[in-house]
This record gives C-alpha cells, sequence and structure tokens, in this order.
C-alpha cells in the first residue's frame, strides 16, 4: 500500500463549540499534508451553540474541510454520512472532543503499511474537560484498570497488538465496504459492535501503543454516563 494515499477523516459532532476548533487545529497540522491528500468532513447533527459557526469559518480558509448535515442528531448515522461521502482510499474516525499530534495520521498509515492491518488505533490520553475535583476525578477513571478494566485503548500496552476493538480507528475503505453501515437504531457503544463486525469479517485489527490522541473527558456525571 502506498504511503501517500488520499484520506478522508470523518468527525462526527453535535455541540462541541468548546472543542472542535482544537481539533481542527490539530488536523490542520498533520504533517500528512505534505505526503498525501486529506479531506475532513465534519458531520454536524444540527448543533444549537456556536458549532456551525466555527466550522464555516474554518472551511472559509481551508477549502478540504467540509460540513455535512446529521439531522438523525446520533454517531451511527453521522458516521455512514461521512462513509457515503468519503473519497479517500482510508477513512480515519477522529473525535471533536480530541486533539491529535501532527504525527498522528502519519503514523497511522504506517502501522497500517508495516503490518498489513486493515485497521489500526492508538492509545488515549485522557485531560480532564474543567479543572474542578469531579472533572479530574472521571479523567483519571478513564485511563486506571479500575474504571475501564483491560480497555487497552484506554490503559495502554507495550507493543503492537491484534484487538477486537480501536477508539476512532484508521481502516482501508476496502474493509468497511465489505461489512457495511453502521445499525442505525443502535445509538451507544457503535464502535464496540461495528468493531465485532469486522472481526467476524476477518479485519485484522490492531492497537499500536505509539499512536495516541488526547481525549477531554466529560466533566458532568449526566454527559459522562451518556457517553
Amino acid at each position: 500500500m502506498e504511503n501517500n494515499l488520499p484520506i478522508s477523516i470523518i468527525i462526527p459532532c453535535r455541540n462541541e463549540e468548546r472543542f472542535i476548533g482544537r481539533c481542527l487545529d490539530s488536523i490542520i497540522r498533520q504533517d500528512y499534508f505534505h505526503r498525501g491528500n486529506i479531506e475532513v468532513l465534519v458531520i454536524d447533527g444540527m448543533s444549537e451553540d456556536g458549532t456551525r459557526k466555527i466550522i464555516e469559518k474554518y472551511i472559509k480558509q481551508y477549502p478540504f474541510i467540509k460540513l455535512l448535515n446529521n439531522k438523525k442528531k446520533i454517531i451511527p448515522s453521522a458516521l455512514n454520512i461521512g462513509m457515503k461521502n468519503a473519497k479517500g482510499e482510508i477513512i480515519i474516525r477522529m473525535d471533536a472532543h480530541t486533539v491529535y499530534p501532527p504525527d498522528y495520521v502519519s503514523k497511522c498509515i504506517n502501522f497500517l503499511n508495516k503490518y498489513n492491518a486493515d485497521a489500526v488505533g492508538g492509545i488515549i490520553k485522557t485531560l480532564p474537560q474543567d479543572n474542578t475535583f469531579l472533572g479530574q476525578a472521571i479523567a483519571l477513571s478513564l485511563f486506571h484498570p479500575f474504571g475501564v478494566g483491560d480497555s487497552f485503548f484506554r490503559i495502554g500496552c507495550k507493543e503492537p497488538r491484534e484487538s477486537n476493538t480501536i477508539f476512532s480507528g484508521c481502516y482501508k475503505k476496502e474493509i468497511l465496504n465489505r461489512v457495511g453501515f453502521l445499525d442505525e437504531k443502535i445509538e451507544f457503544s457503535e464502535d464496540l459492535i461495528y468493531n465485532s463486525k469486522l472481526k467476524r469479517a476477518g479485519a485484522k485489527l490492531l492497537l499500536v501503543p505509539e499512536i495516541i490522541s488526547y481525549y477531554y473527558a466529560r466533566s458532568d456525571f449526566p454527559s459522562f454516563c451518556k457517553h
């Protein structure tokens, strides 16, 4: 597989005015732009805050960013819209609540090639959304084994390993085409269920500790439990 393949980044979002700018800034700084083409599809669930205005400002400056509407307002629908509109041979799901180091995309592509994987994902470093006791406690719980069990994409691993699921994920489009779209009747844990479908289809999912992203945890119990 070539190292300069066209990439489609899919970002589901809704009411993310605090974080969407940080996410997009981290994507704009990706060093992969020197190697290949990237399109960024932000699929918005009809946000009621300033999210859409922020995205529209970025679009004026960066035409590779596109805004798509998700009238159903759920993540599976957003991902399906992204998959239907993606032009790249590689599809990377990203999270509006997350920021990515400049070499994130390049590392994803490199490890796809190196291990001949169908999809790769990395480790989440969790940051508190707010500098409050509750916010820090929730962030801590998301990377401690007591809080997440053996979720290696949260607690980490020492070397690349095959996994049953990956966070967000960088996927070869051909494996997604083989499995098809997400079930929109399932509104939560859609990534776990879809990755399970990929595994049953024979996909090789690889968890790579060198691939790191930084996730801002929700800082109140209602949104934390919903997420």
